[in-house]
């Protein structure tokens, strides 16, 4: 690294010349409400700055959030803001601030991951994350789909929200269906604030954020959607843009009920969702799902900071038994054999001088965490190697695959 530039923890002090270094690498300007909201989530004791004689040139920070894995919901470092000023590029920061960082939260022991959103993809396997999760965007033609006649849900009530009125039957939603939705993000303290704070800087053209609630069959709250619409006309009439924000629900009557709702808003000809599921069941109520415009995305990055504790917190989908030997230049306890043991139940992963089954990368460790990257695919690429024949491949799946819908 630069030895002119020293690395140091972040103050509350530094809150606007971090916000001013990530609208340099993000090209992104950042108004006085938007600063004030970015400061609602800052914690400063886990931000860390490059310093150059006062500047600070370089940024990476962990929010404290917990994240639902397969079959359990655990403490997870949620790494963001993470940039280097383009006049201190290629000087080594990035790579001091990302070992730092990973050292600091392994030290720790609270959160046996972490995970991020990637800007650009190359980057960050050279820490150890692996691509763990990925996301369907939907550029759809409304006038040309409809939920079909026999998919339940077609008289559930539906009521016309104030998100932020609304907040608290939101959470309590949000809350509950994510017990059971590998990839979704807690939102502890002021996170719903945040999450639901208006700014028209974010509206990108749109009008401001919508929200309707459905009720079950016995009349609760059990679902809710939120969006936008971009209005428009042209020669041929109304052709307004619904922009999906997020659709919650766990009962796939009601989940169906929000899609009809929002696939038939008056004066709407399209639809955009930017964090669609892989296996999104949209795809299957649809009669005519070409017309959806699937396109999928890399979204949720996994890195395995405690490989044991990580290993033994989640659930396998098929009994496994199976040694394991990891690499991990970056985190060297990580690094050796480990048998894992386990199933749908319980899982225990412990140092071993048994012979391998198979041997991989902390980065290839990371991809198989959530189940969205199957091990018989990292076996054909060449990144995962069999030692012997016992290759449990739907072992780290998942009966749903991971479905991140918030990028951090």
């Amino acid at each position: 690294m630069d030895e002119s530039v020293r690395l140091r923890q972040g103050t509350a002090d530094d809150h606007d010349a971090i916000v001013d270094l990530l609208g340099y690498v993000f090209h992104h300007d950042y108004d006085d409400e938007a600063r004030a909201l970015e400061q609602t989530i800052l914690e400063p004791e886990r931000s860390l700055v490059a310093d150059d004689d006062g500047a600070i040139v370089g940024h990476t920070t962990a929010l404290t959030r917990d994240l639902t894995v397969p079959g359990a919901v655990l403490p997870a470092a949620h790494v963001t803001g993470v940039g280097v000023a383009p006049t201190h590029r290629r000087r080594g920061l990035l790579s001091a601030m990302m070992h730092r960082q990973l050292t600091e939260v392994a030290e720790a022991g609270r959160e046996p991951i972490a995970v991020l959103w990637a800007s650009e993809t190359t980057i960050y396997p050279r820490y150890g994350y692996g691509p763990s999760a990925g996301v369907m965007s939907l550029s759809a033609m409304t006038r040309e789909l409809r939920i079909r006649p026999e998919i339940p849900g077609a008289g559930l009530r539906l009521r016309l929200i104030d998100p932020k009125k609304a907040r608290d039957d939101l959470a309590a939603i949000f809350a509950r269906v994510a017990e059971s939705r590998v990839g979704w993000s807690s939102r502890p303290g002021p996170w719903w604030d945040y999450h639901l704070a208006d700014l028209k800087d974010n509206r990108g053209g749109a009008t401001s954020r919508h929200g309707v609630i459905c009720h079950d069959a016995d009349g609760n709250p059990a679902g809710y959607a939120l969006w936008r619409v971009k209005g428009k006309w042209d020669e041929y009439g109304p052709d307004a843009q619904v922009r999906v924000n997020e659709v919650a629900a766990d009962d796939p009557a009601v989940y169906a009920a929000l899609w009809r709702f929002l696939l038939g808003i008056d004066l709407a000809r399209s639809l955009t969702c930017e964090t669609a599921a892989v296996d999104e069941p949209l795809y299957l109520m649809v009669d005519e799902p070409r017309r959806l415009g699937r396109k999928y995305e890399e979204a949720l990055w996994v890195r395995i900071v405690d490989l044991s504790s990580a290993l033994e917190a989640r659930r396998y989908q098929t009994p496994v038994d199976v040694v394991l030997e990891v690499t991990d230049p970056l985190l060297p306890a990580n690094a050796g054999r480990w048998r894992l043991t386990g199933g749908p139940d319980k899982a225990s992963c412990v140092r071993t001088e048994e012979s391998p089954d198979l041997a991989m990368t902390i980065t290839d460790l990371g991809a198989l965490y959530l189940g969205g990257t199957s091990l018989g695919a990292l076996v054909a690429a060449g990144r995962v190697r069999p030692l012997t024949a016992n290759v449990p491949p739907a072992a780290f799946g998942w009966h749903r695959a991971p479905s991140p819908i918030e990028v951090f």
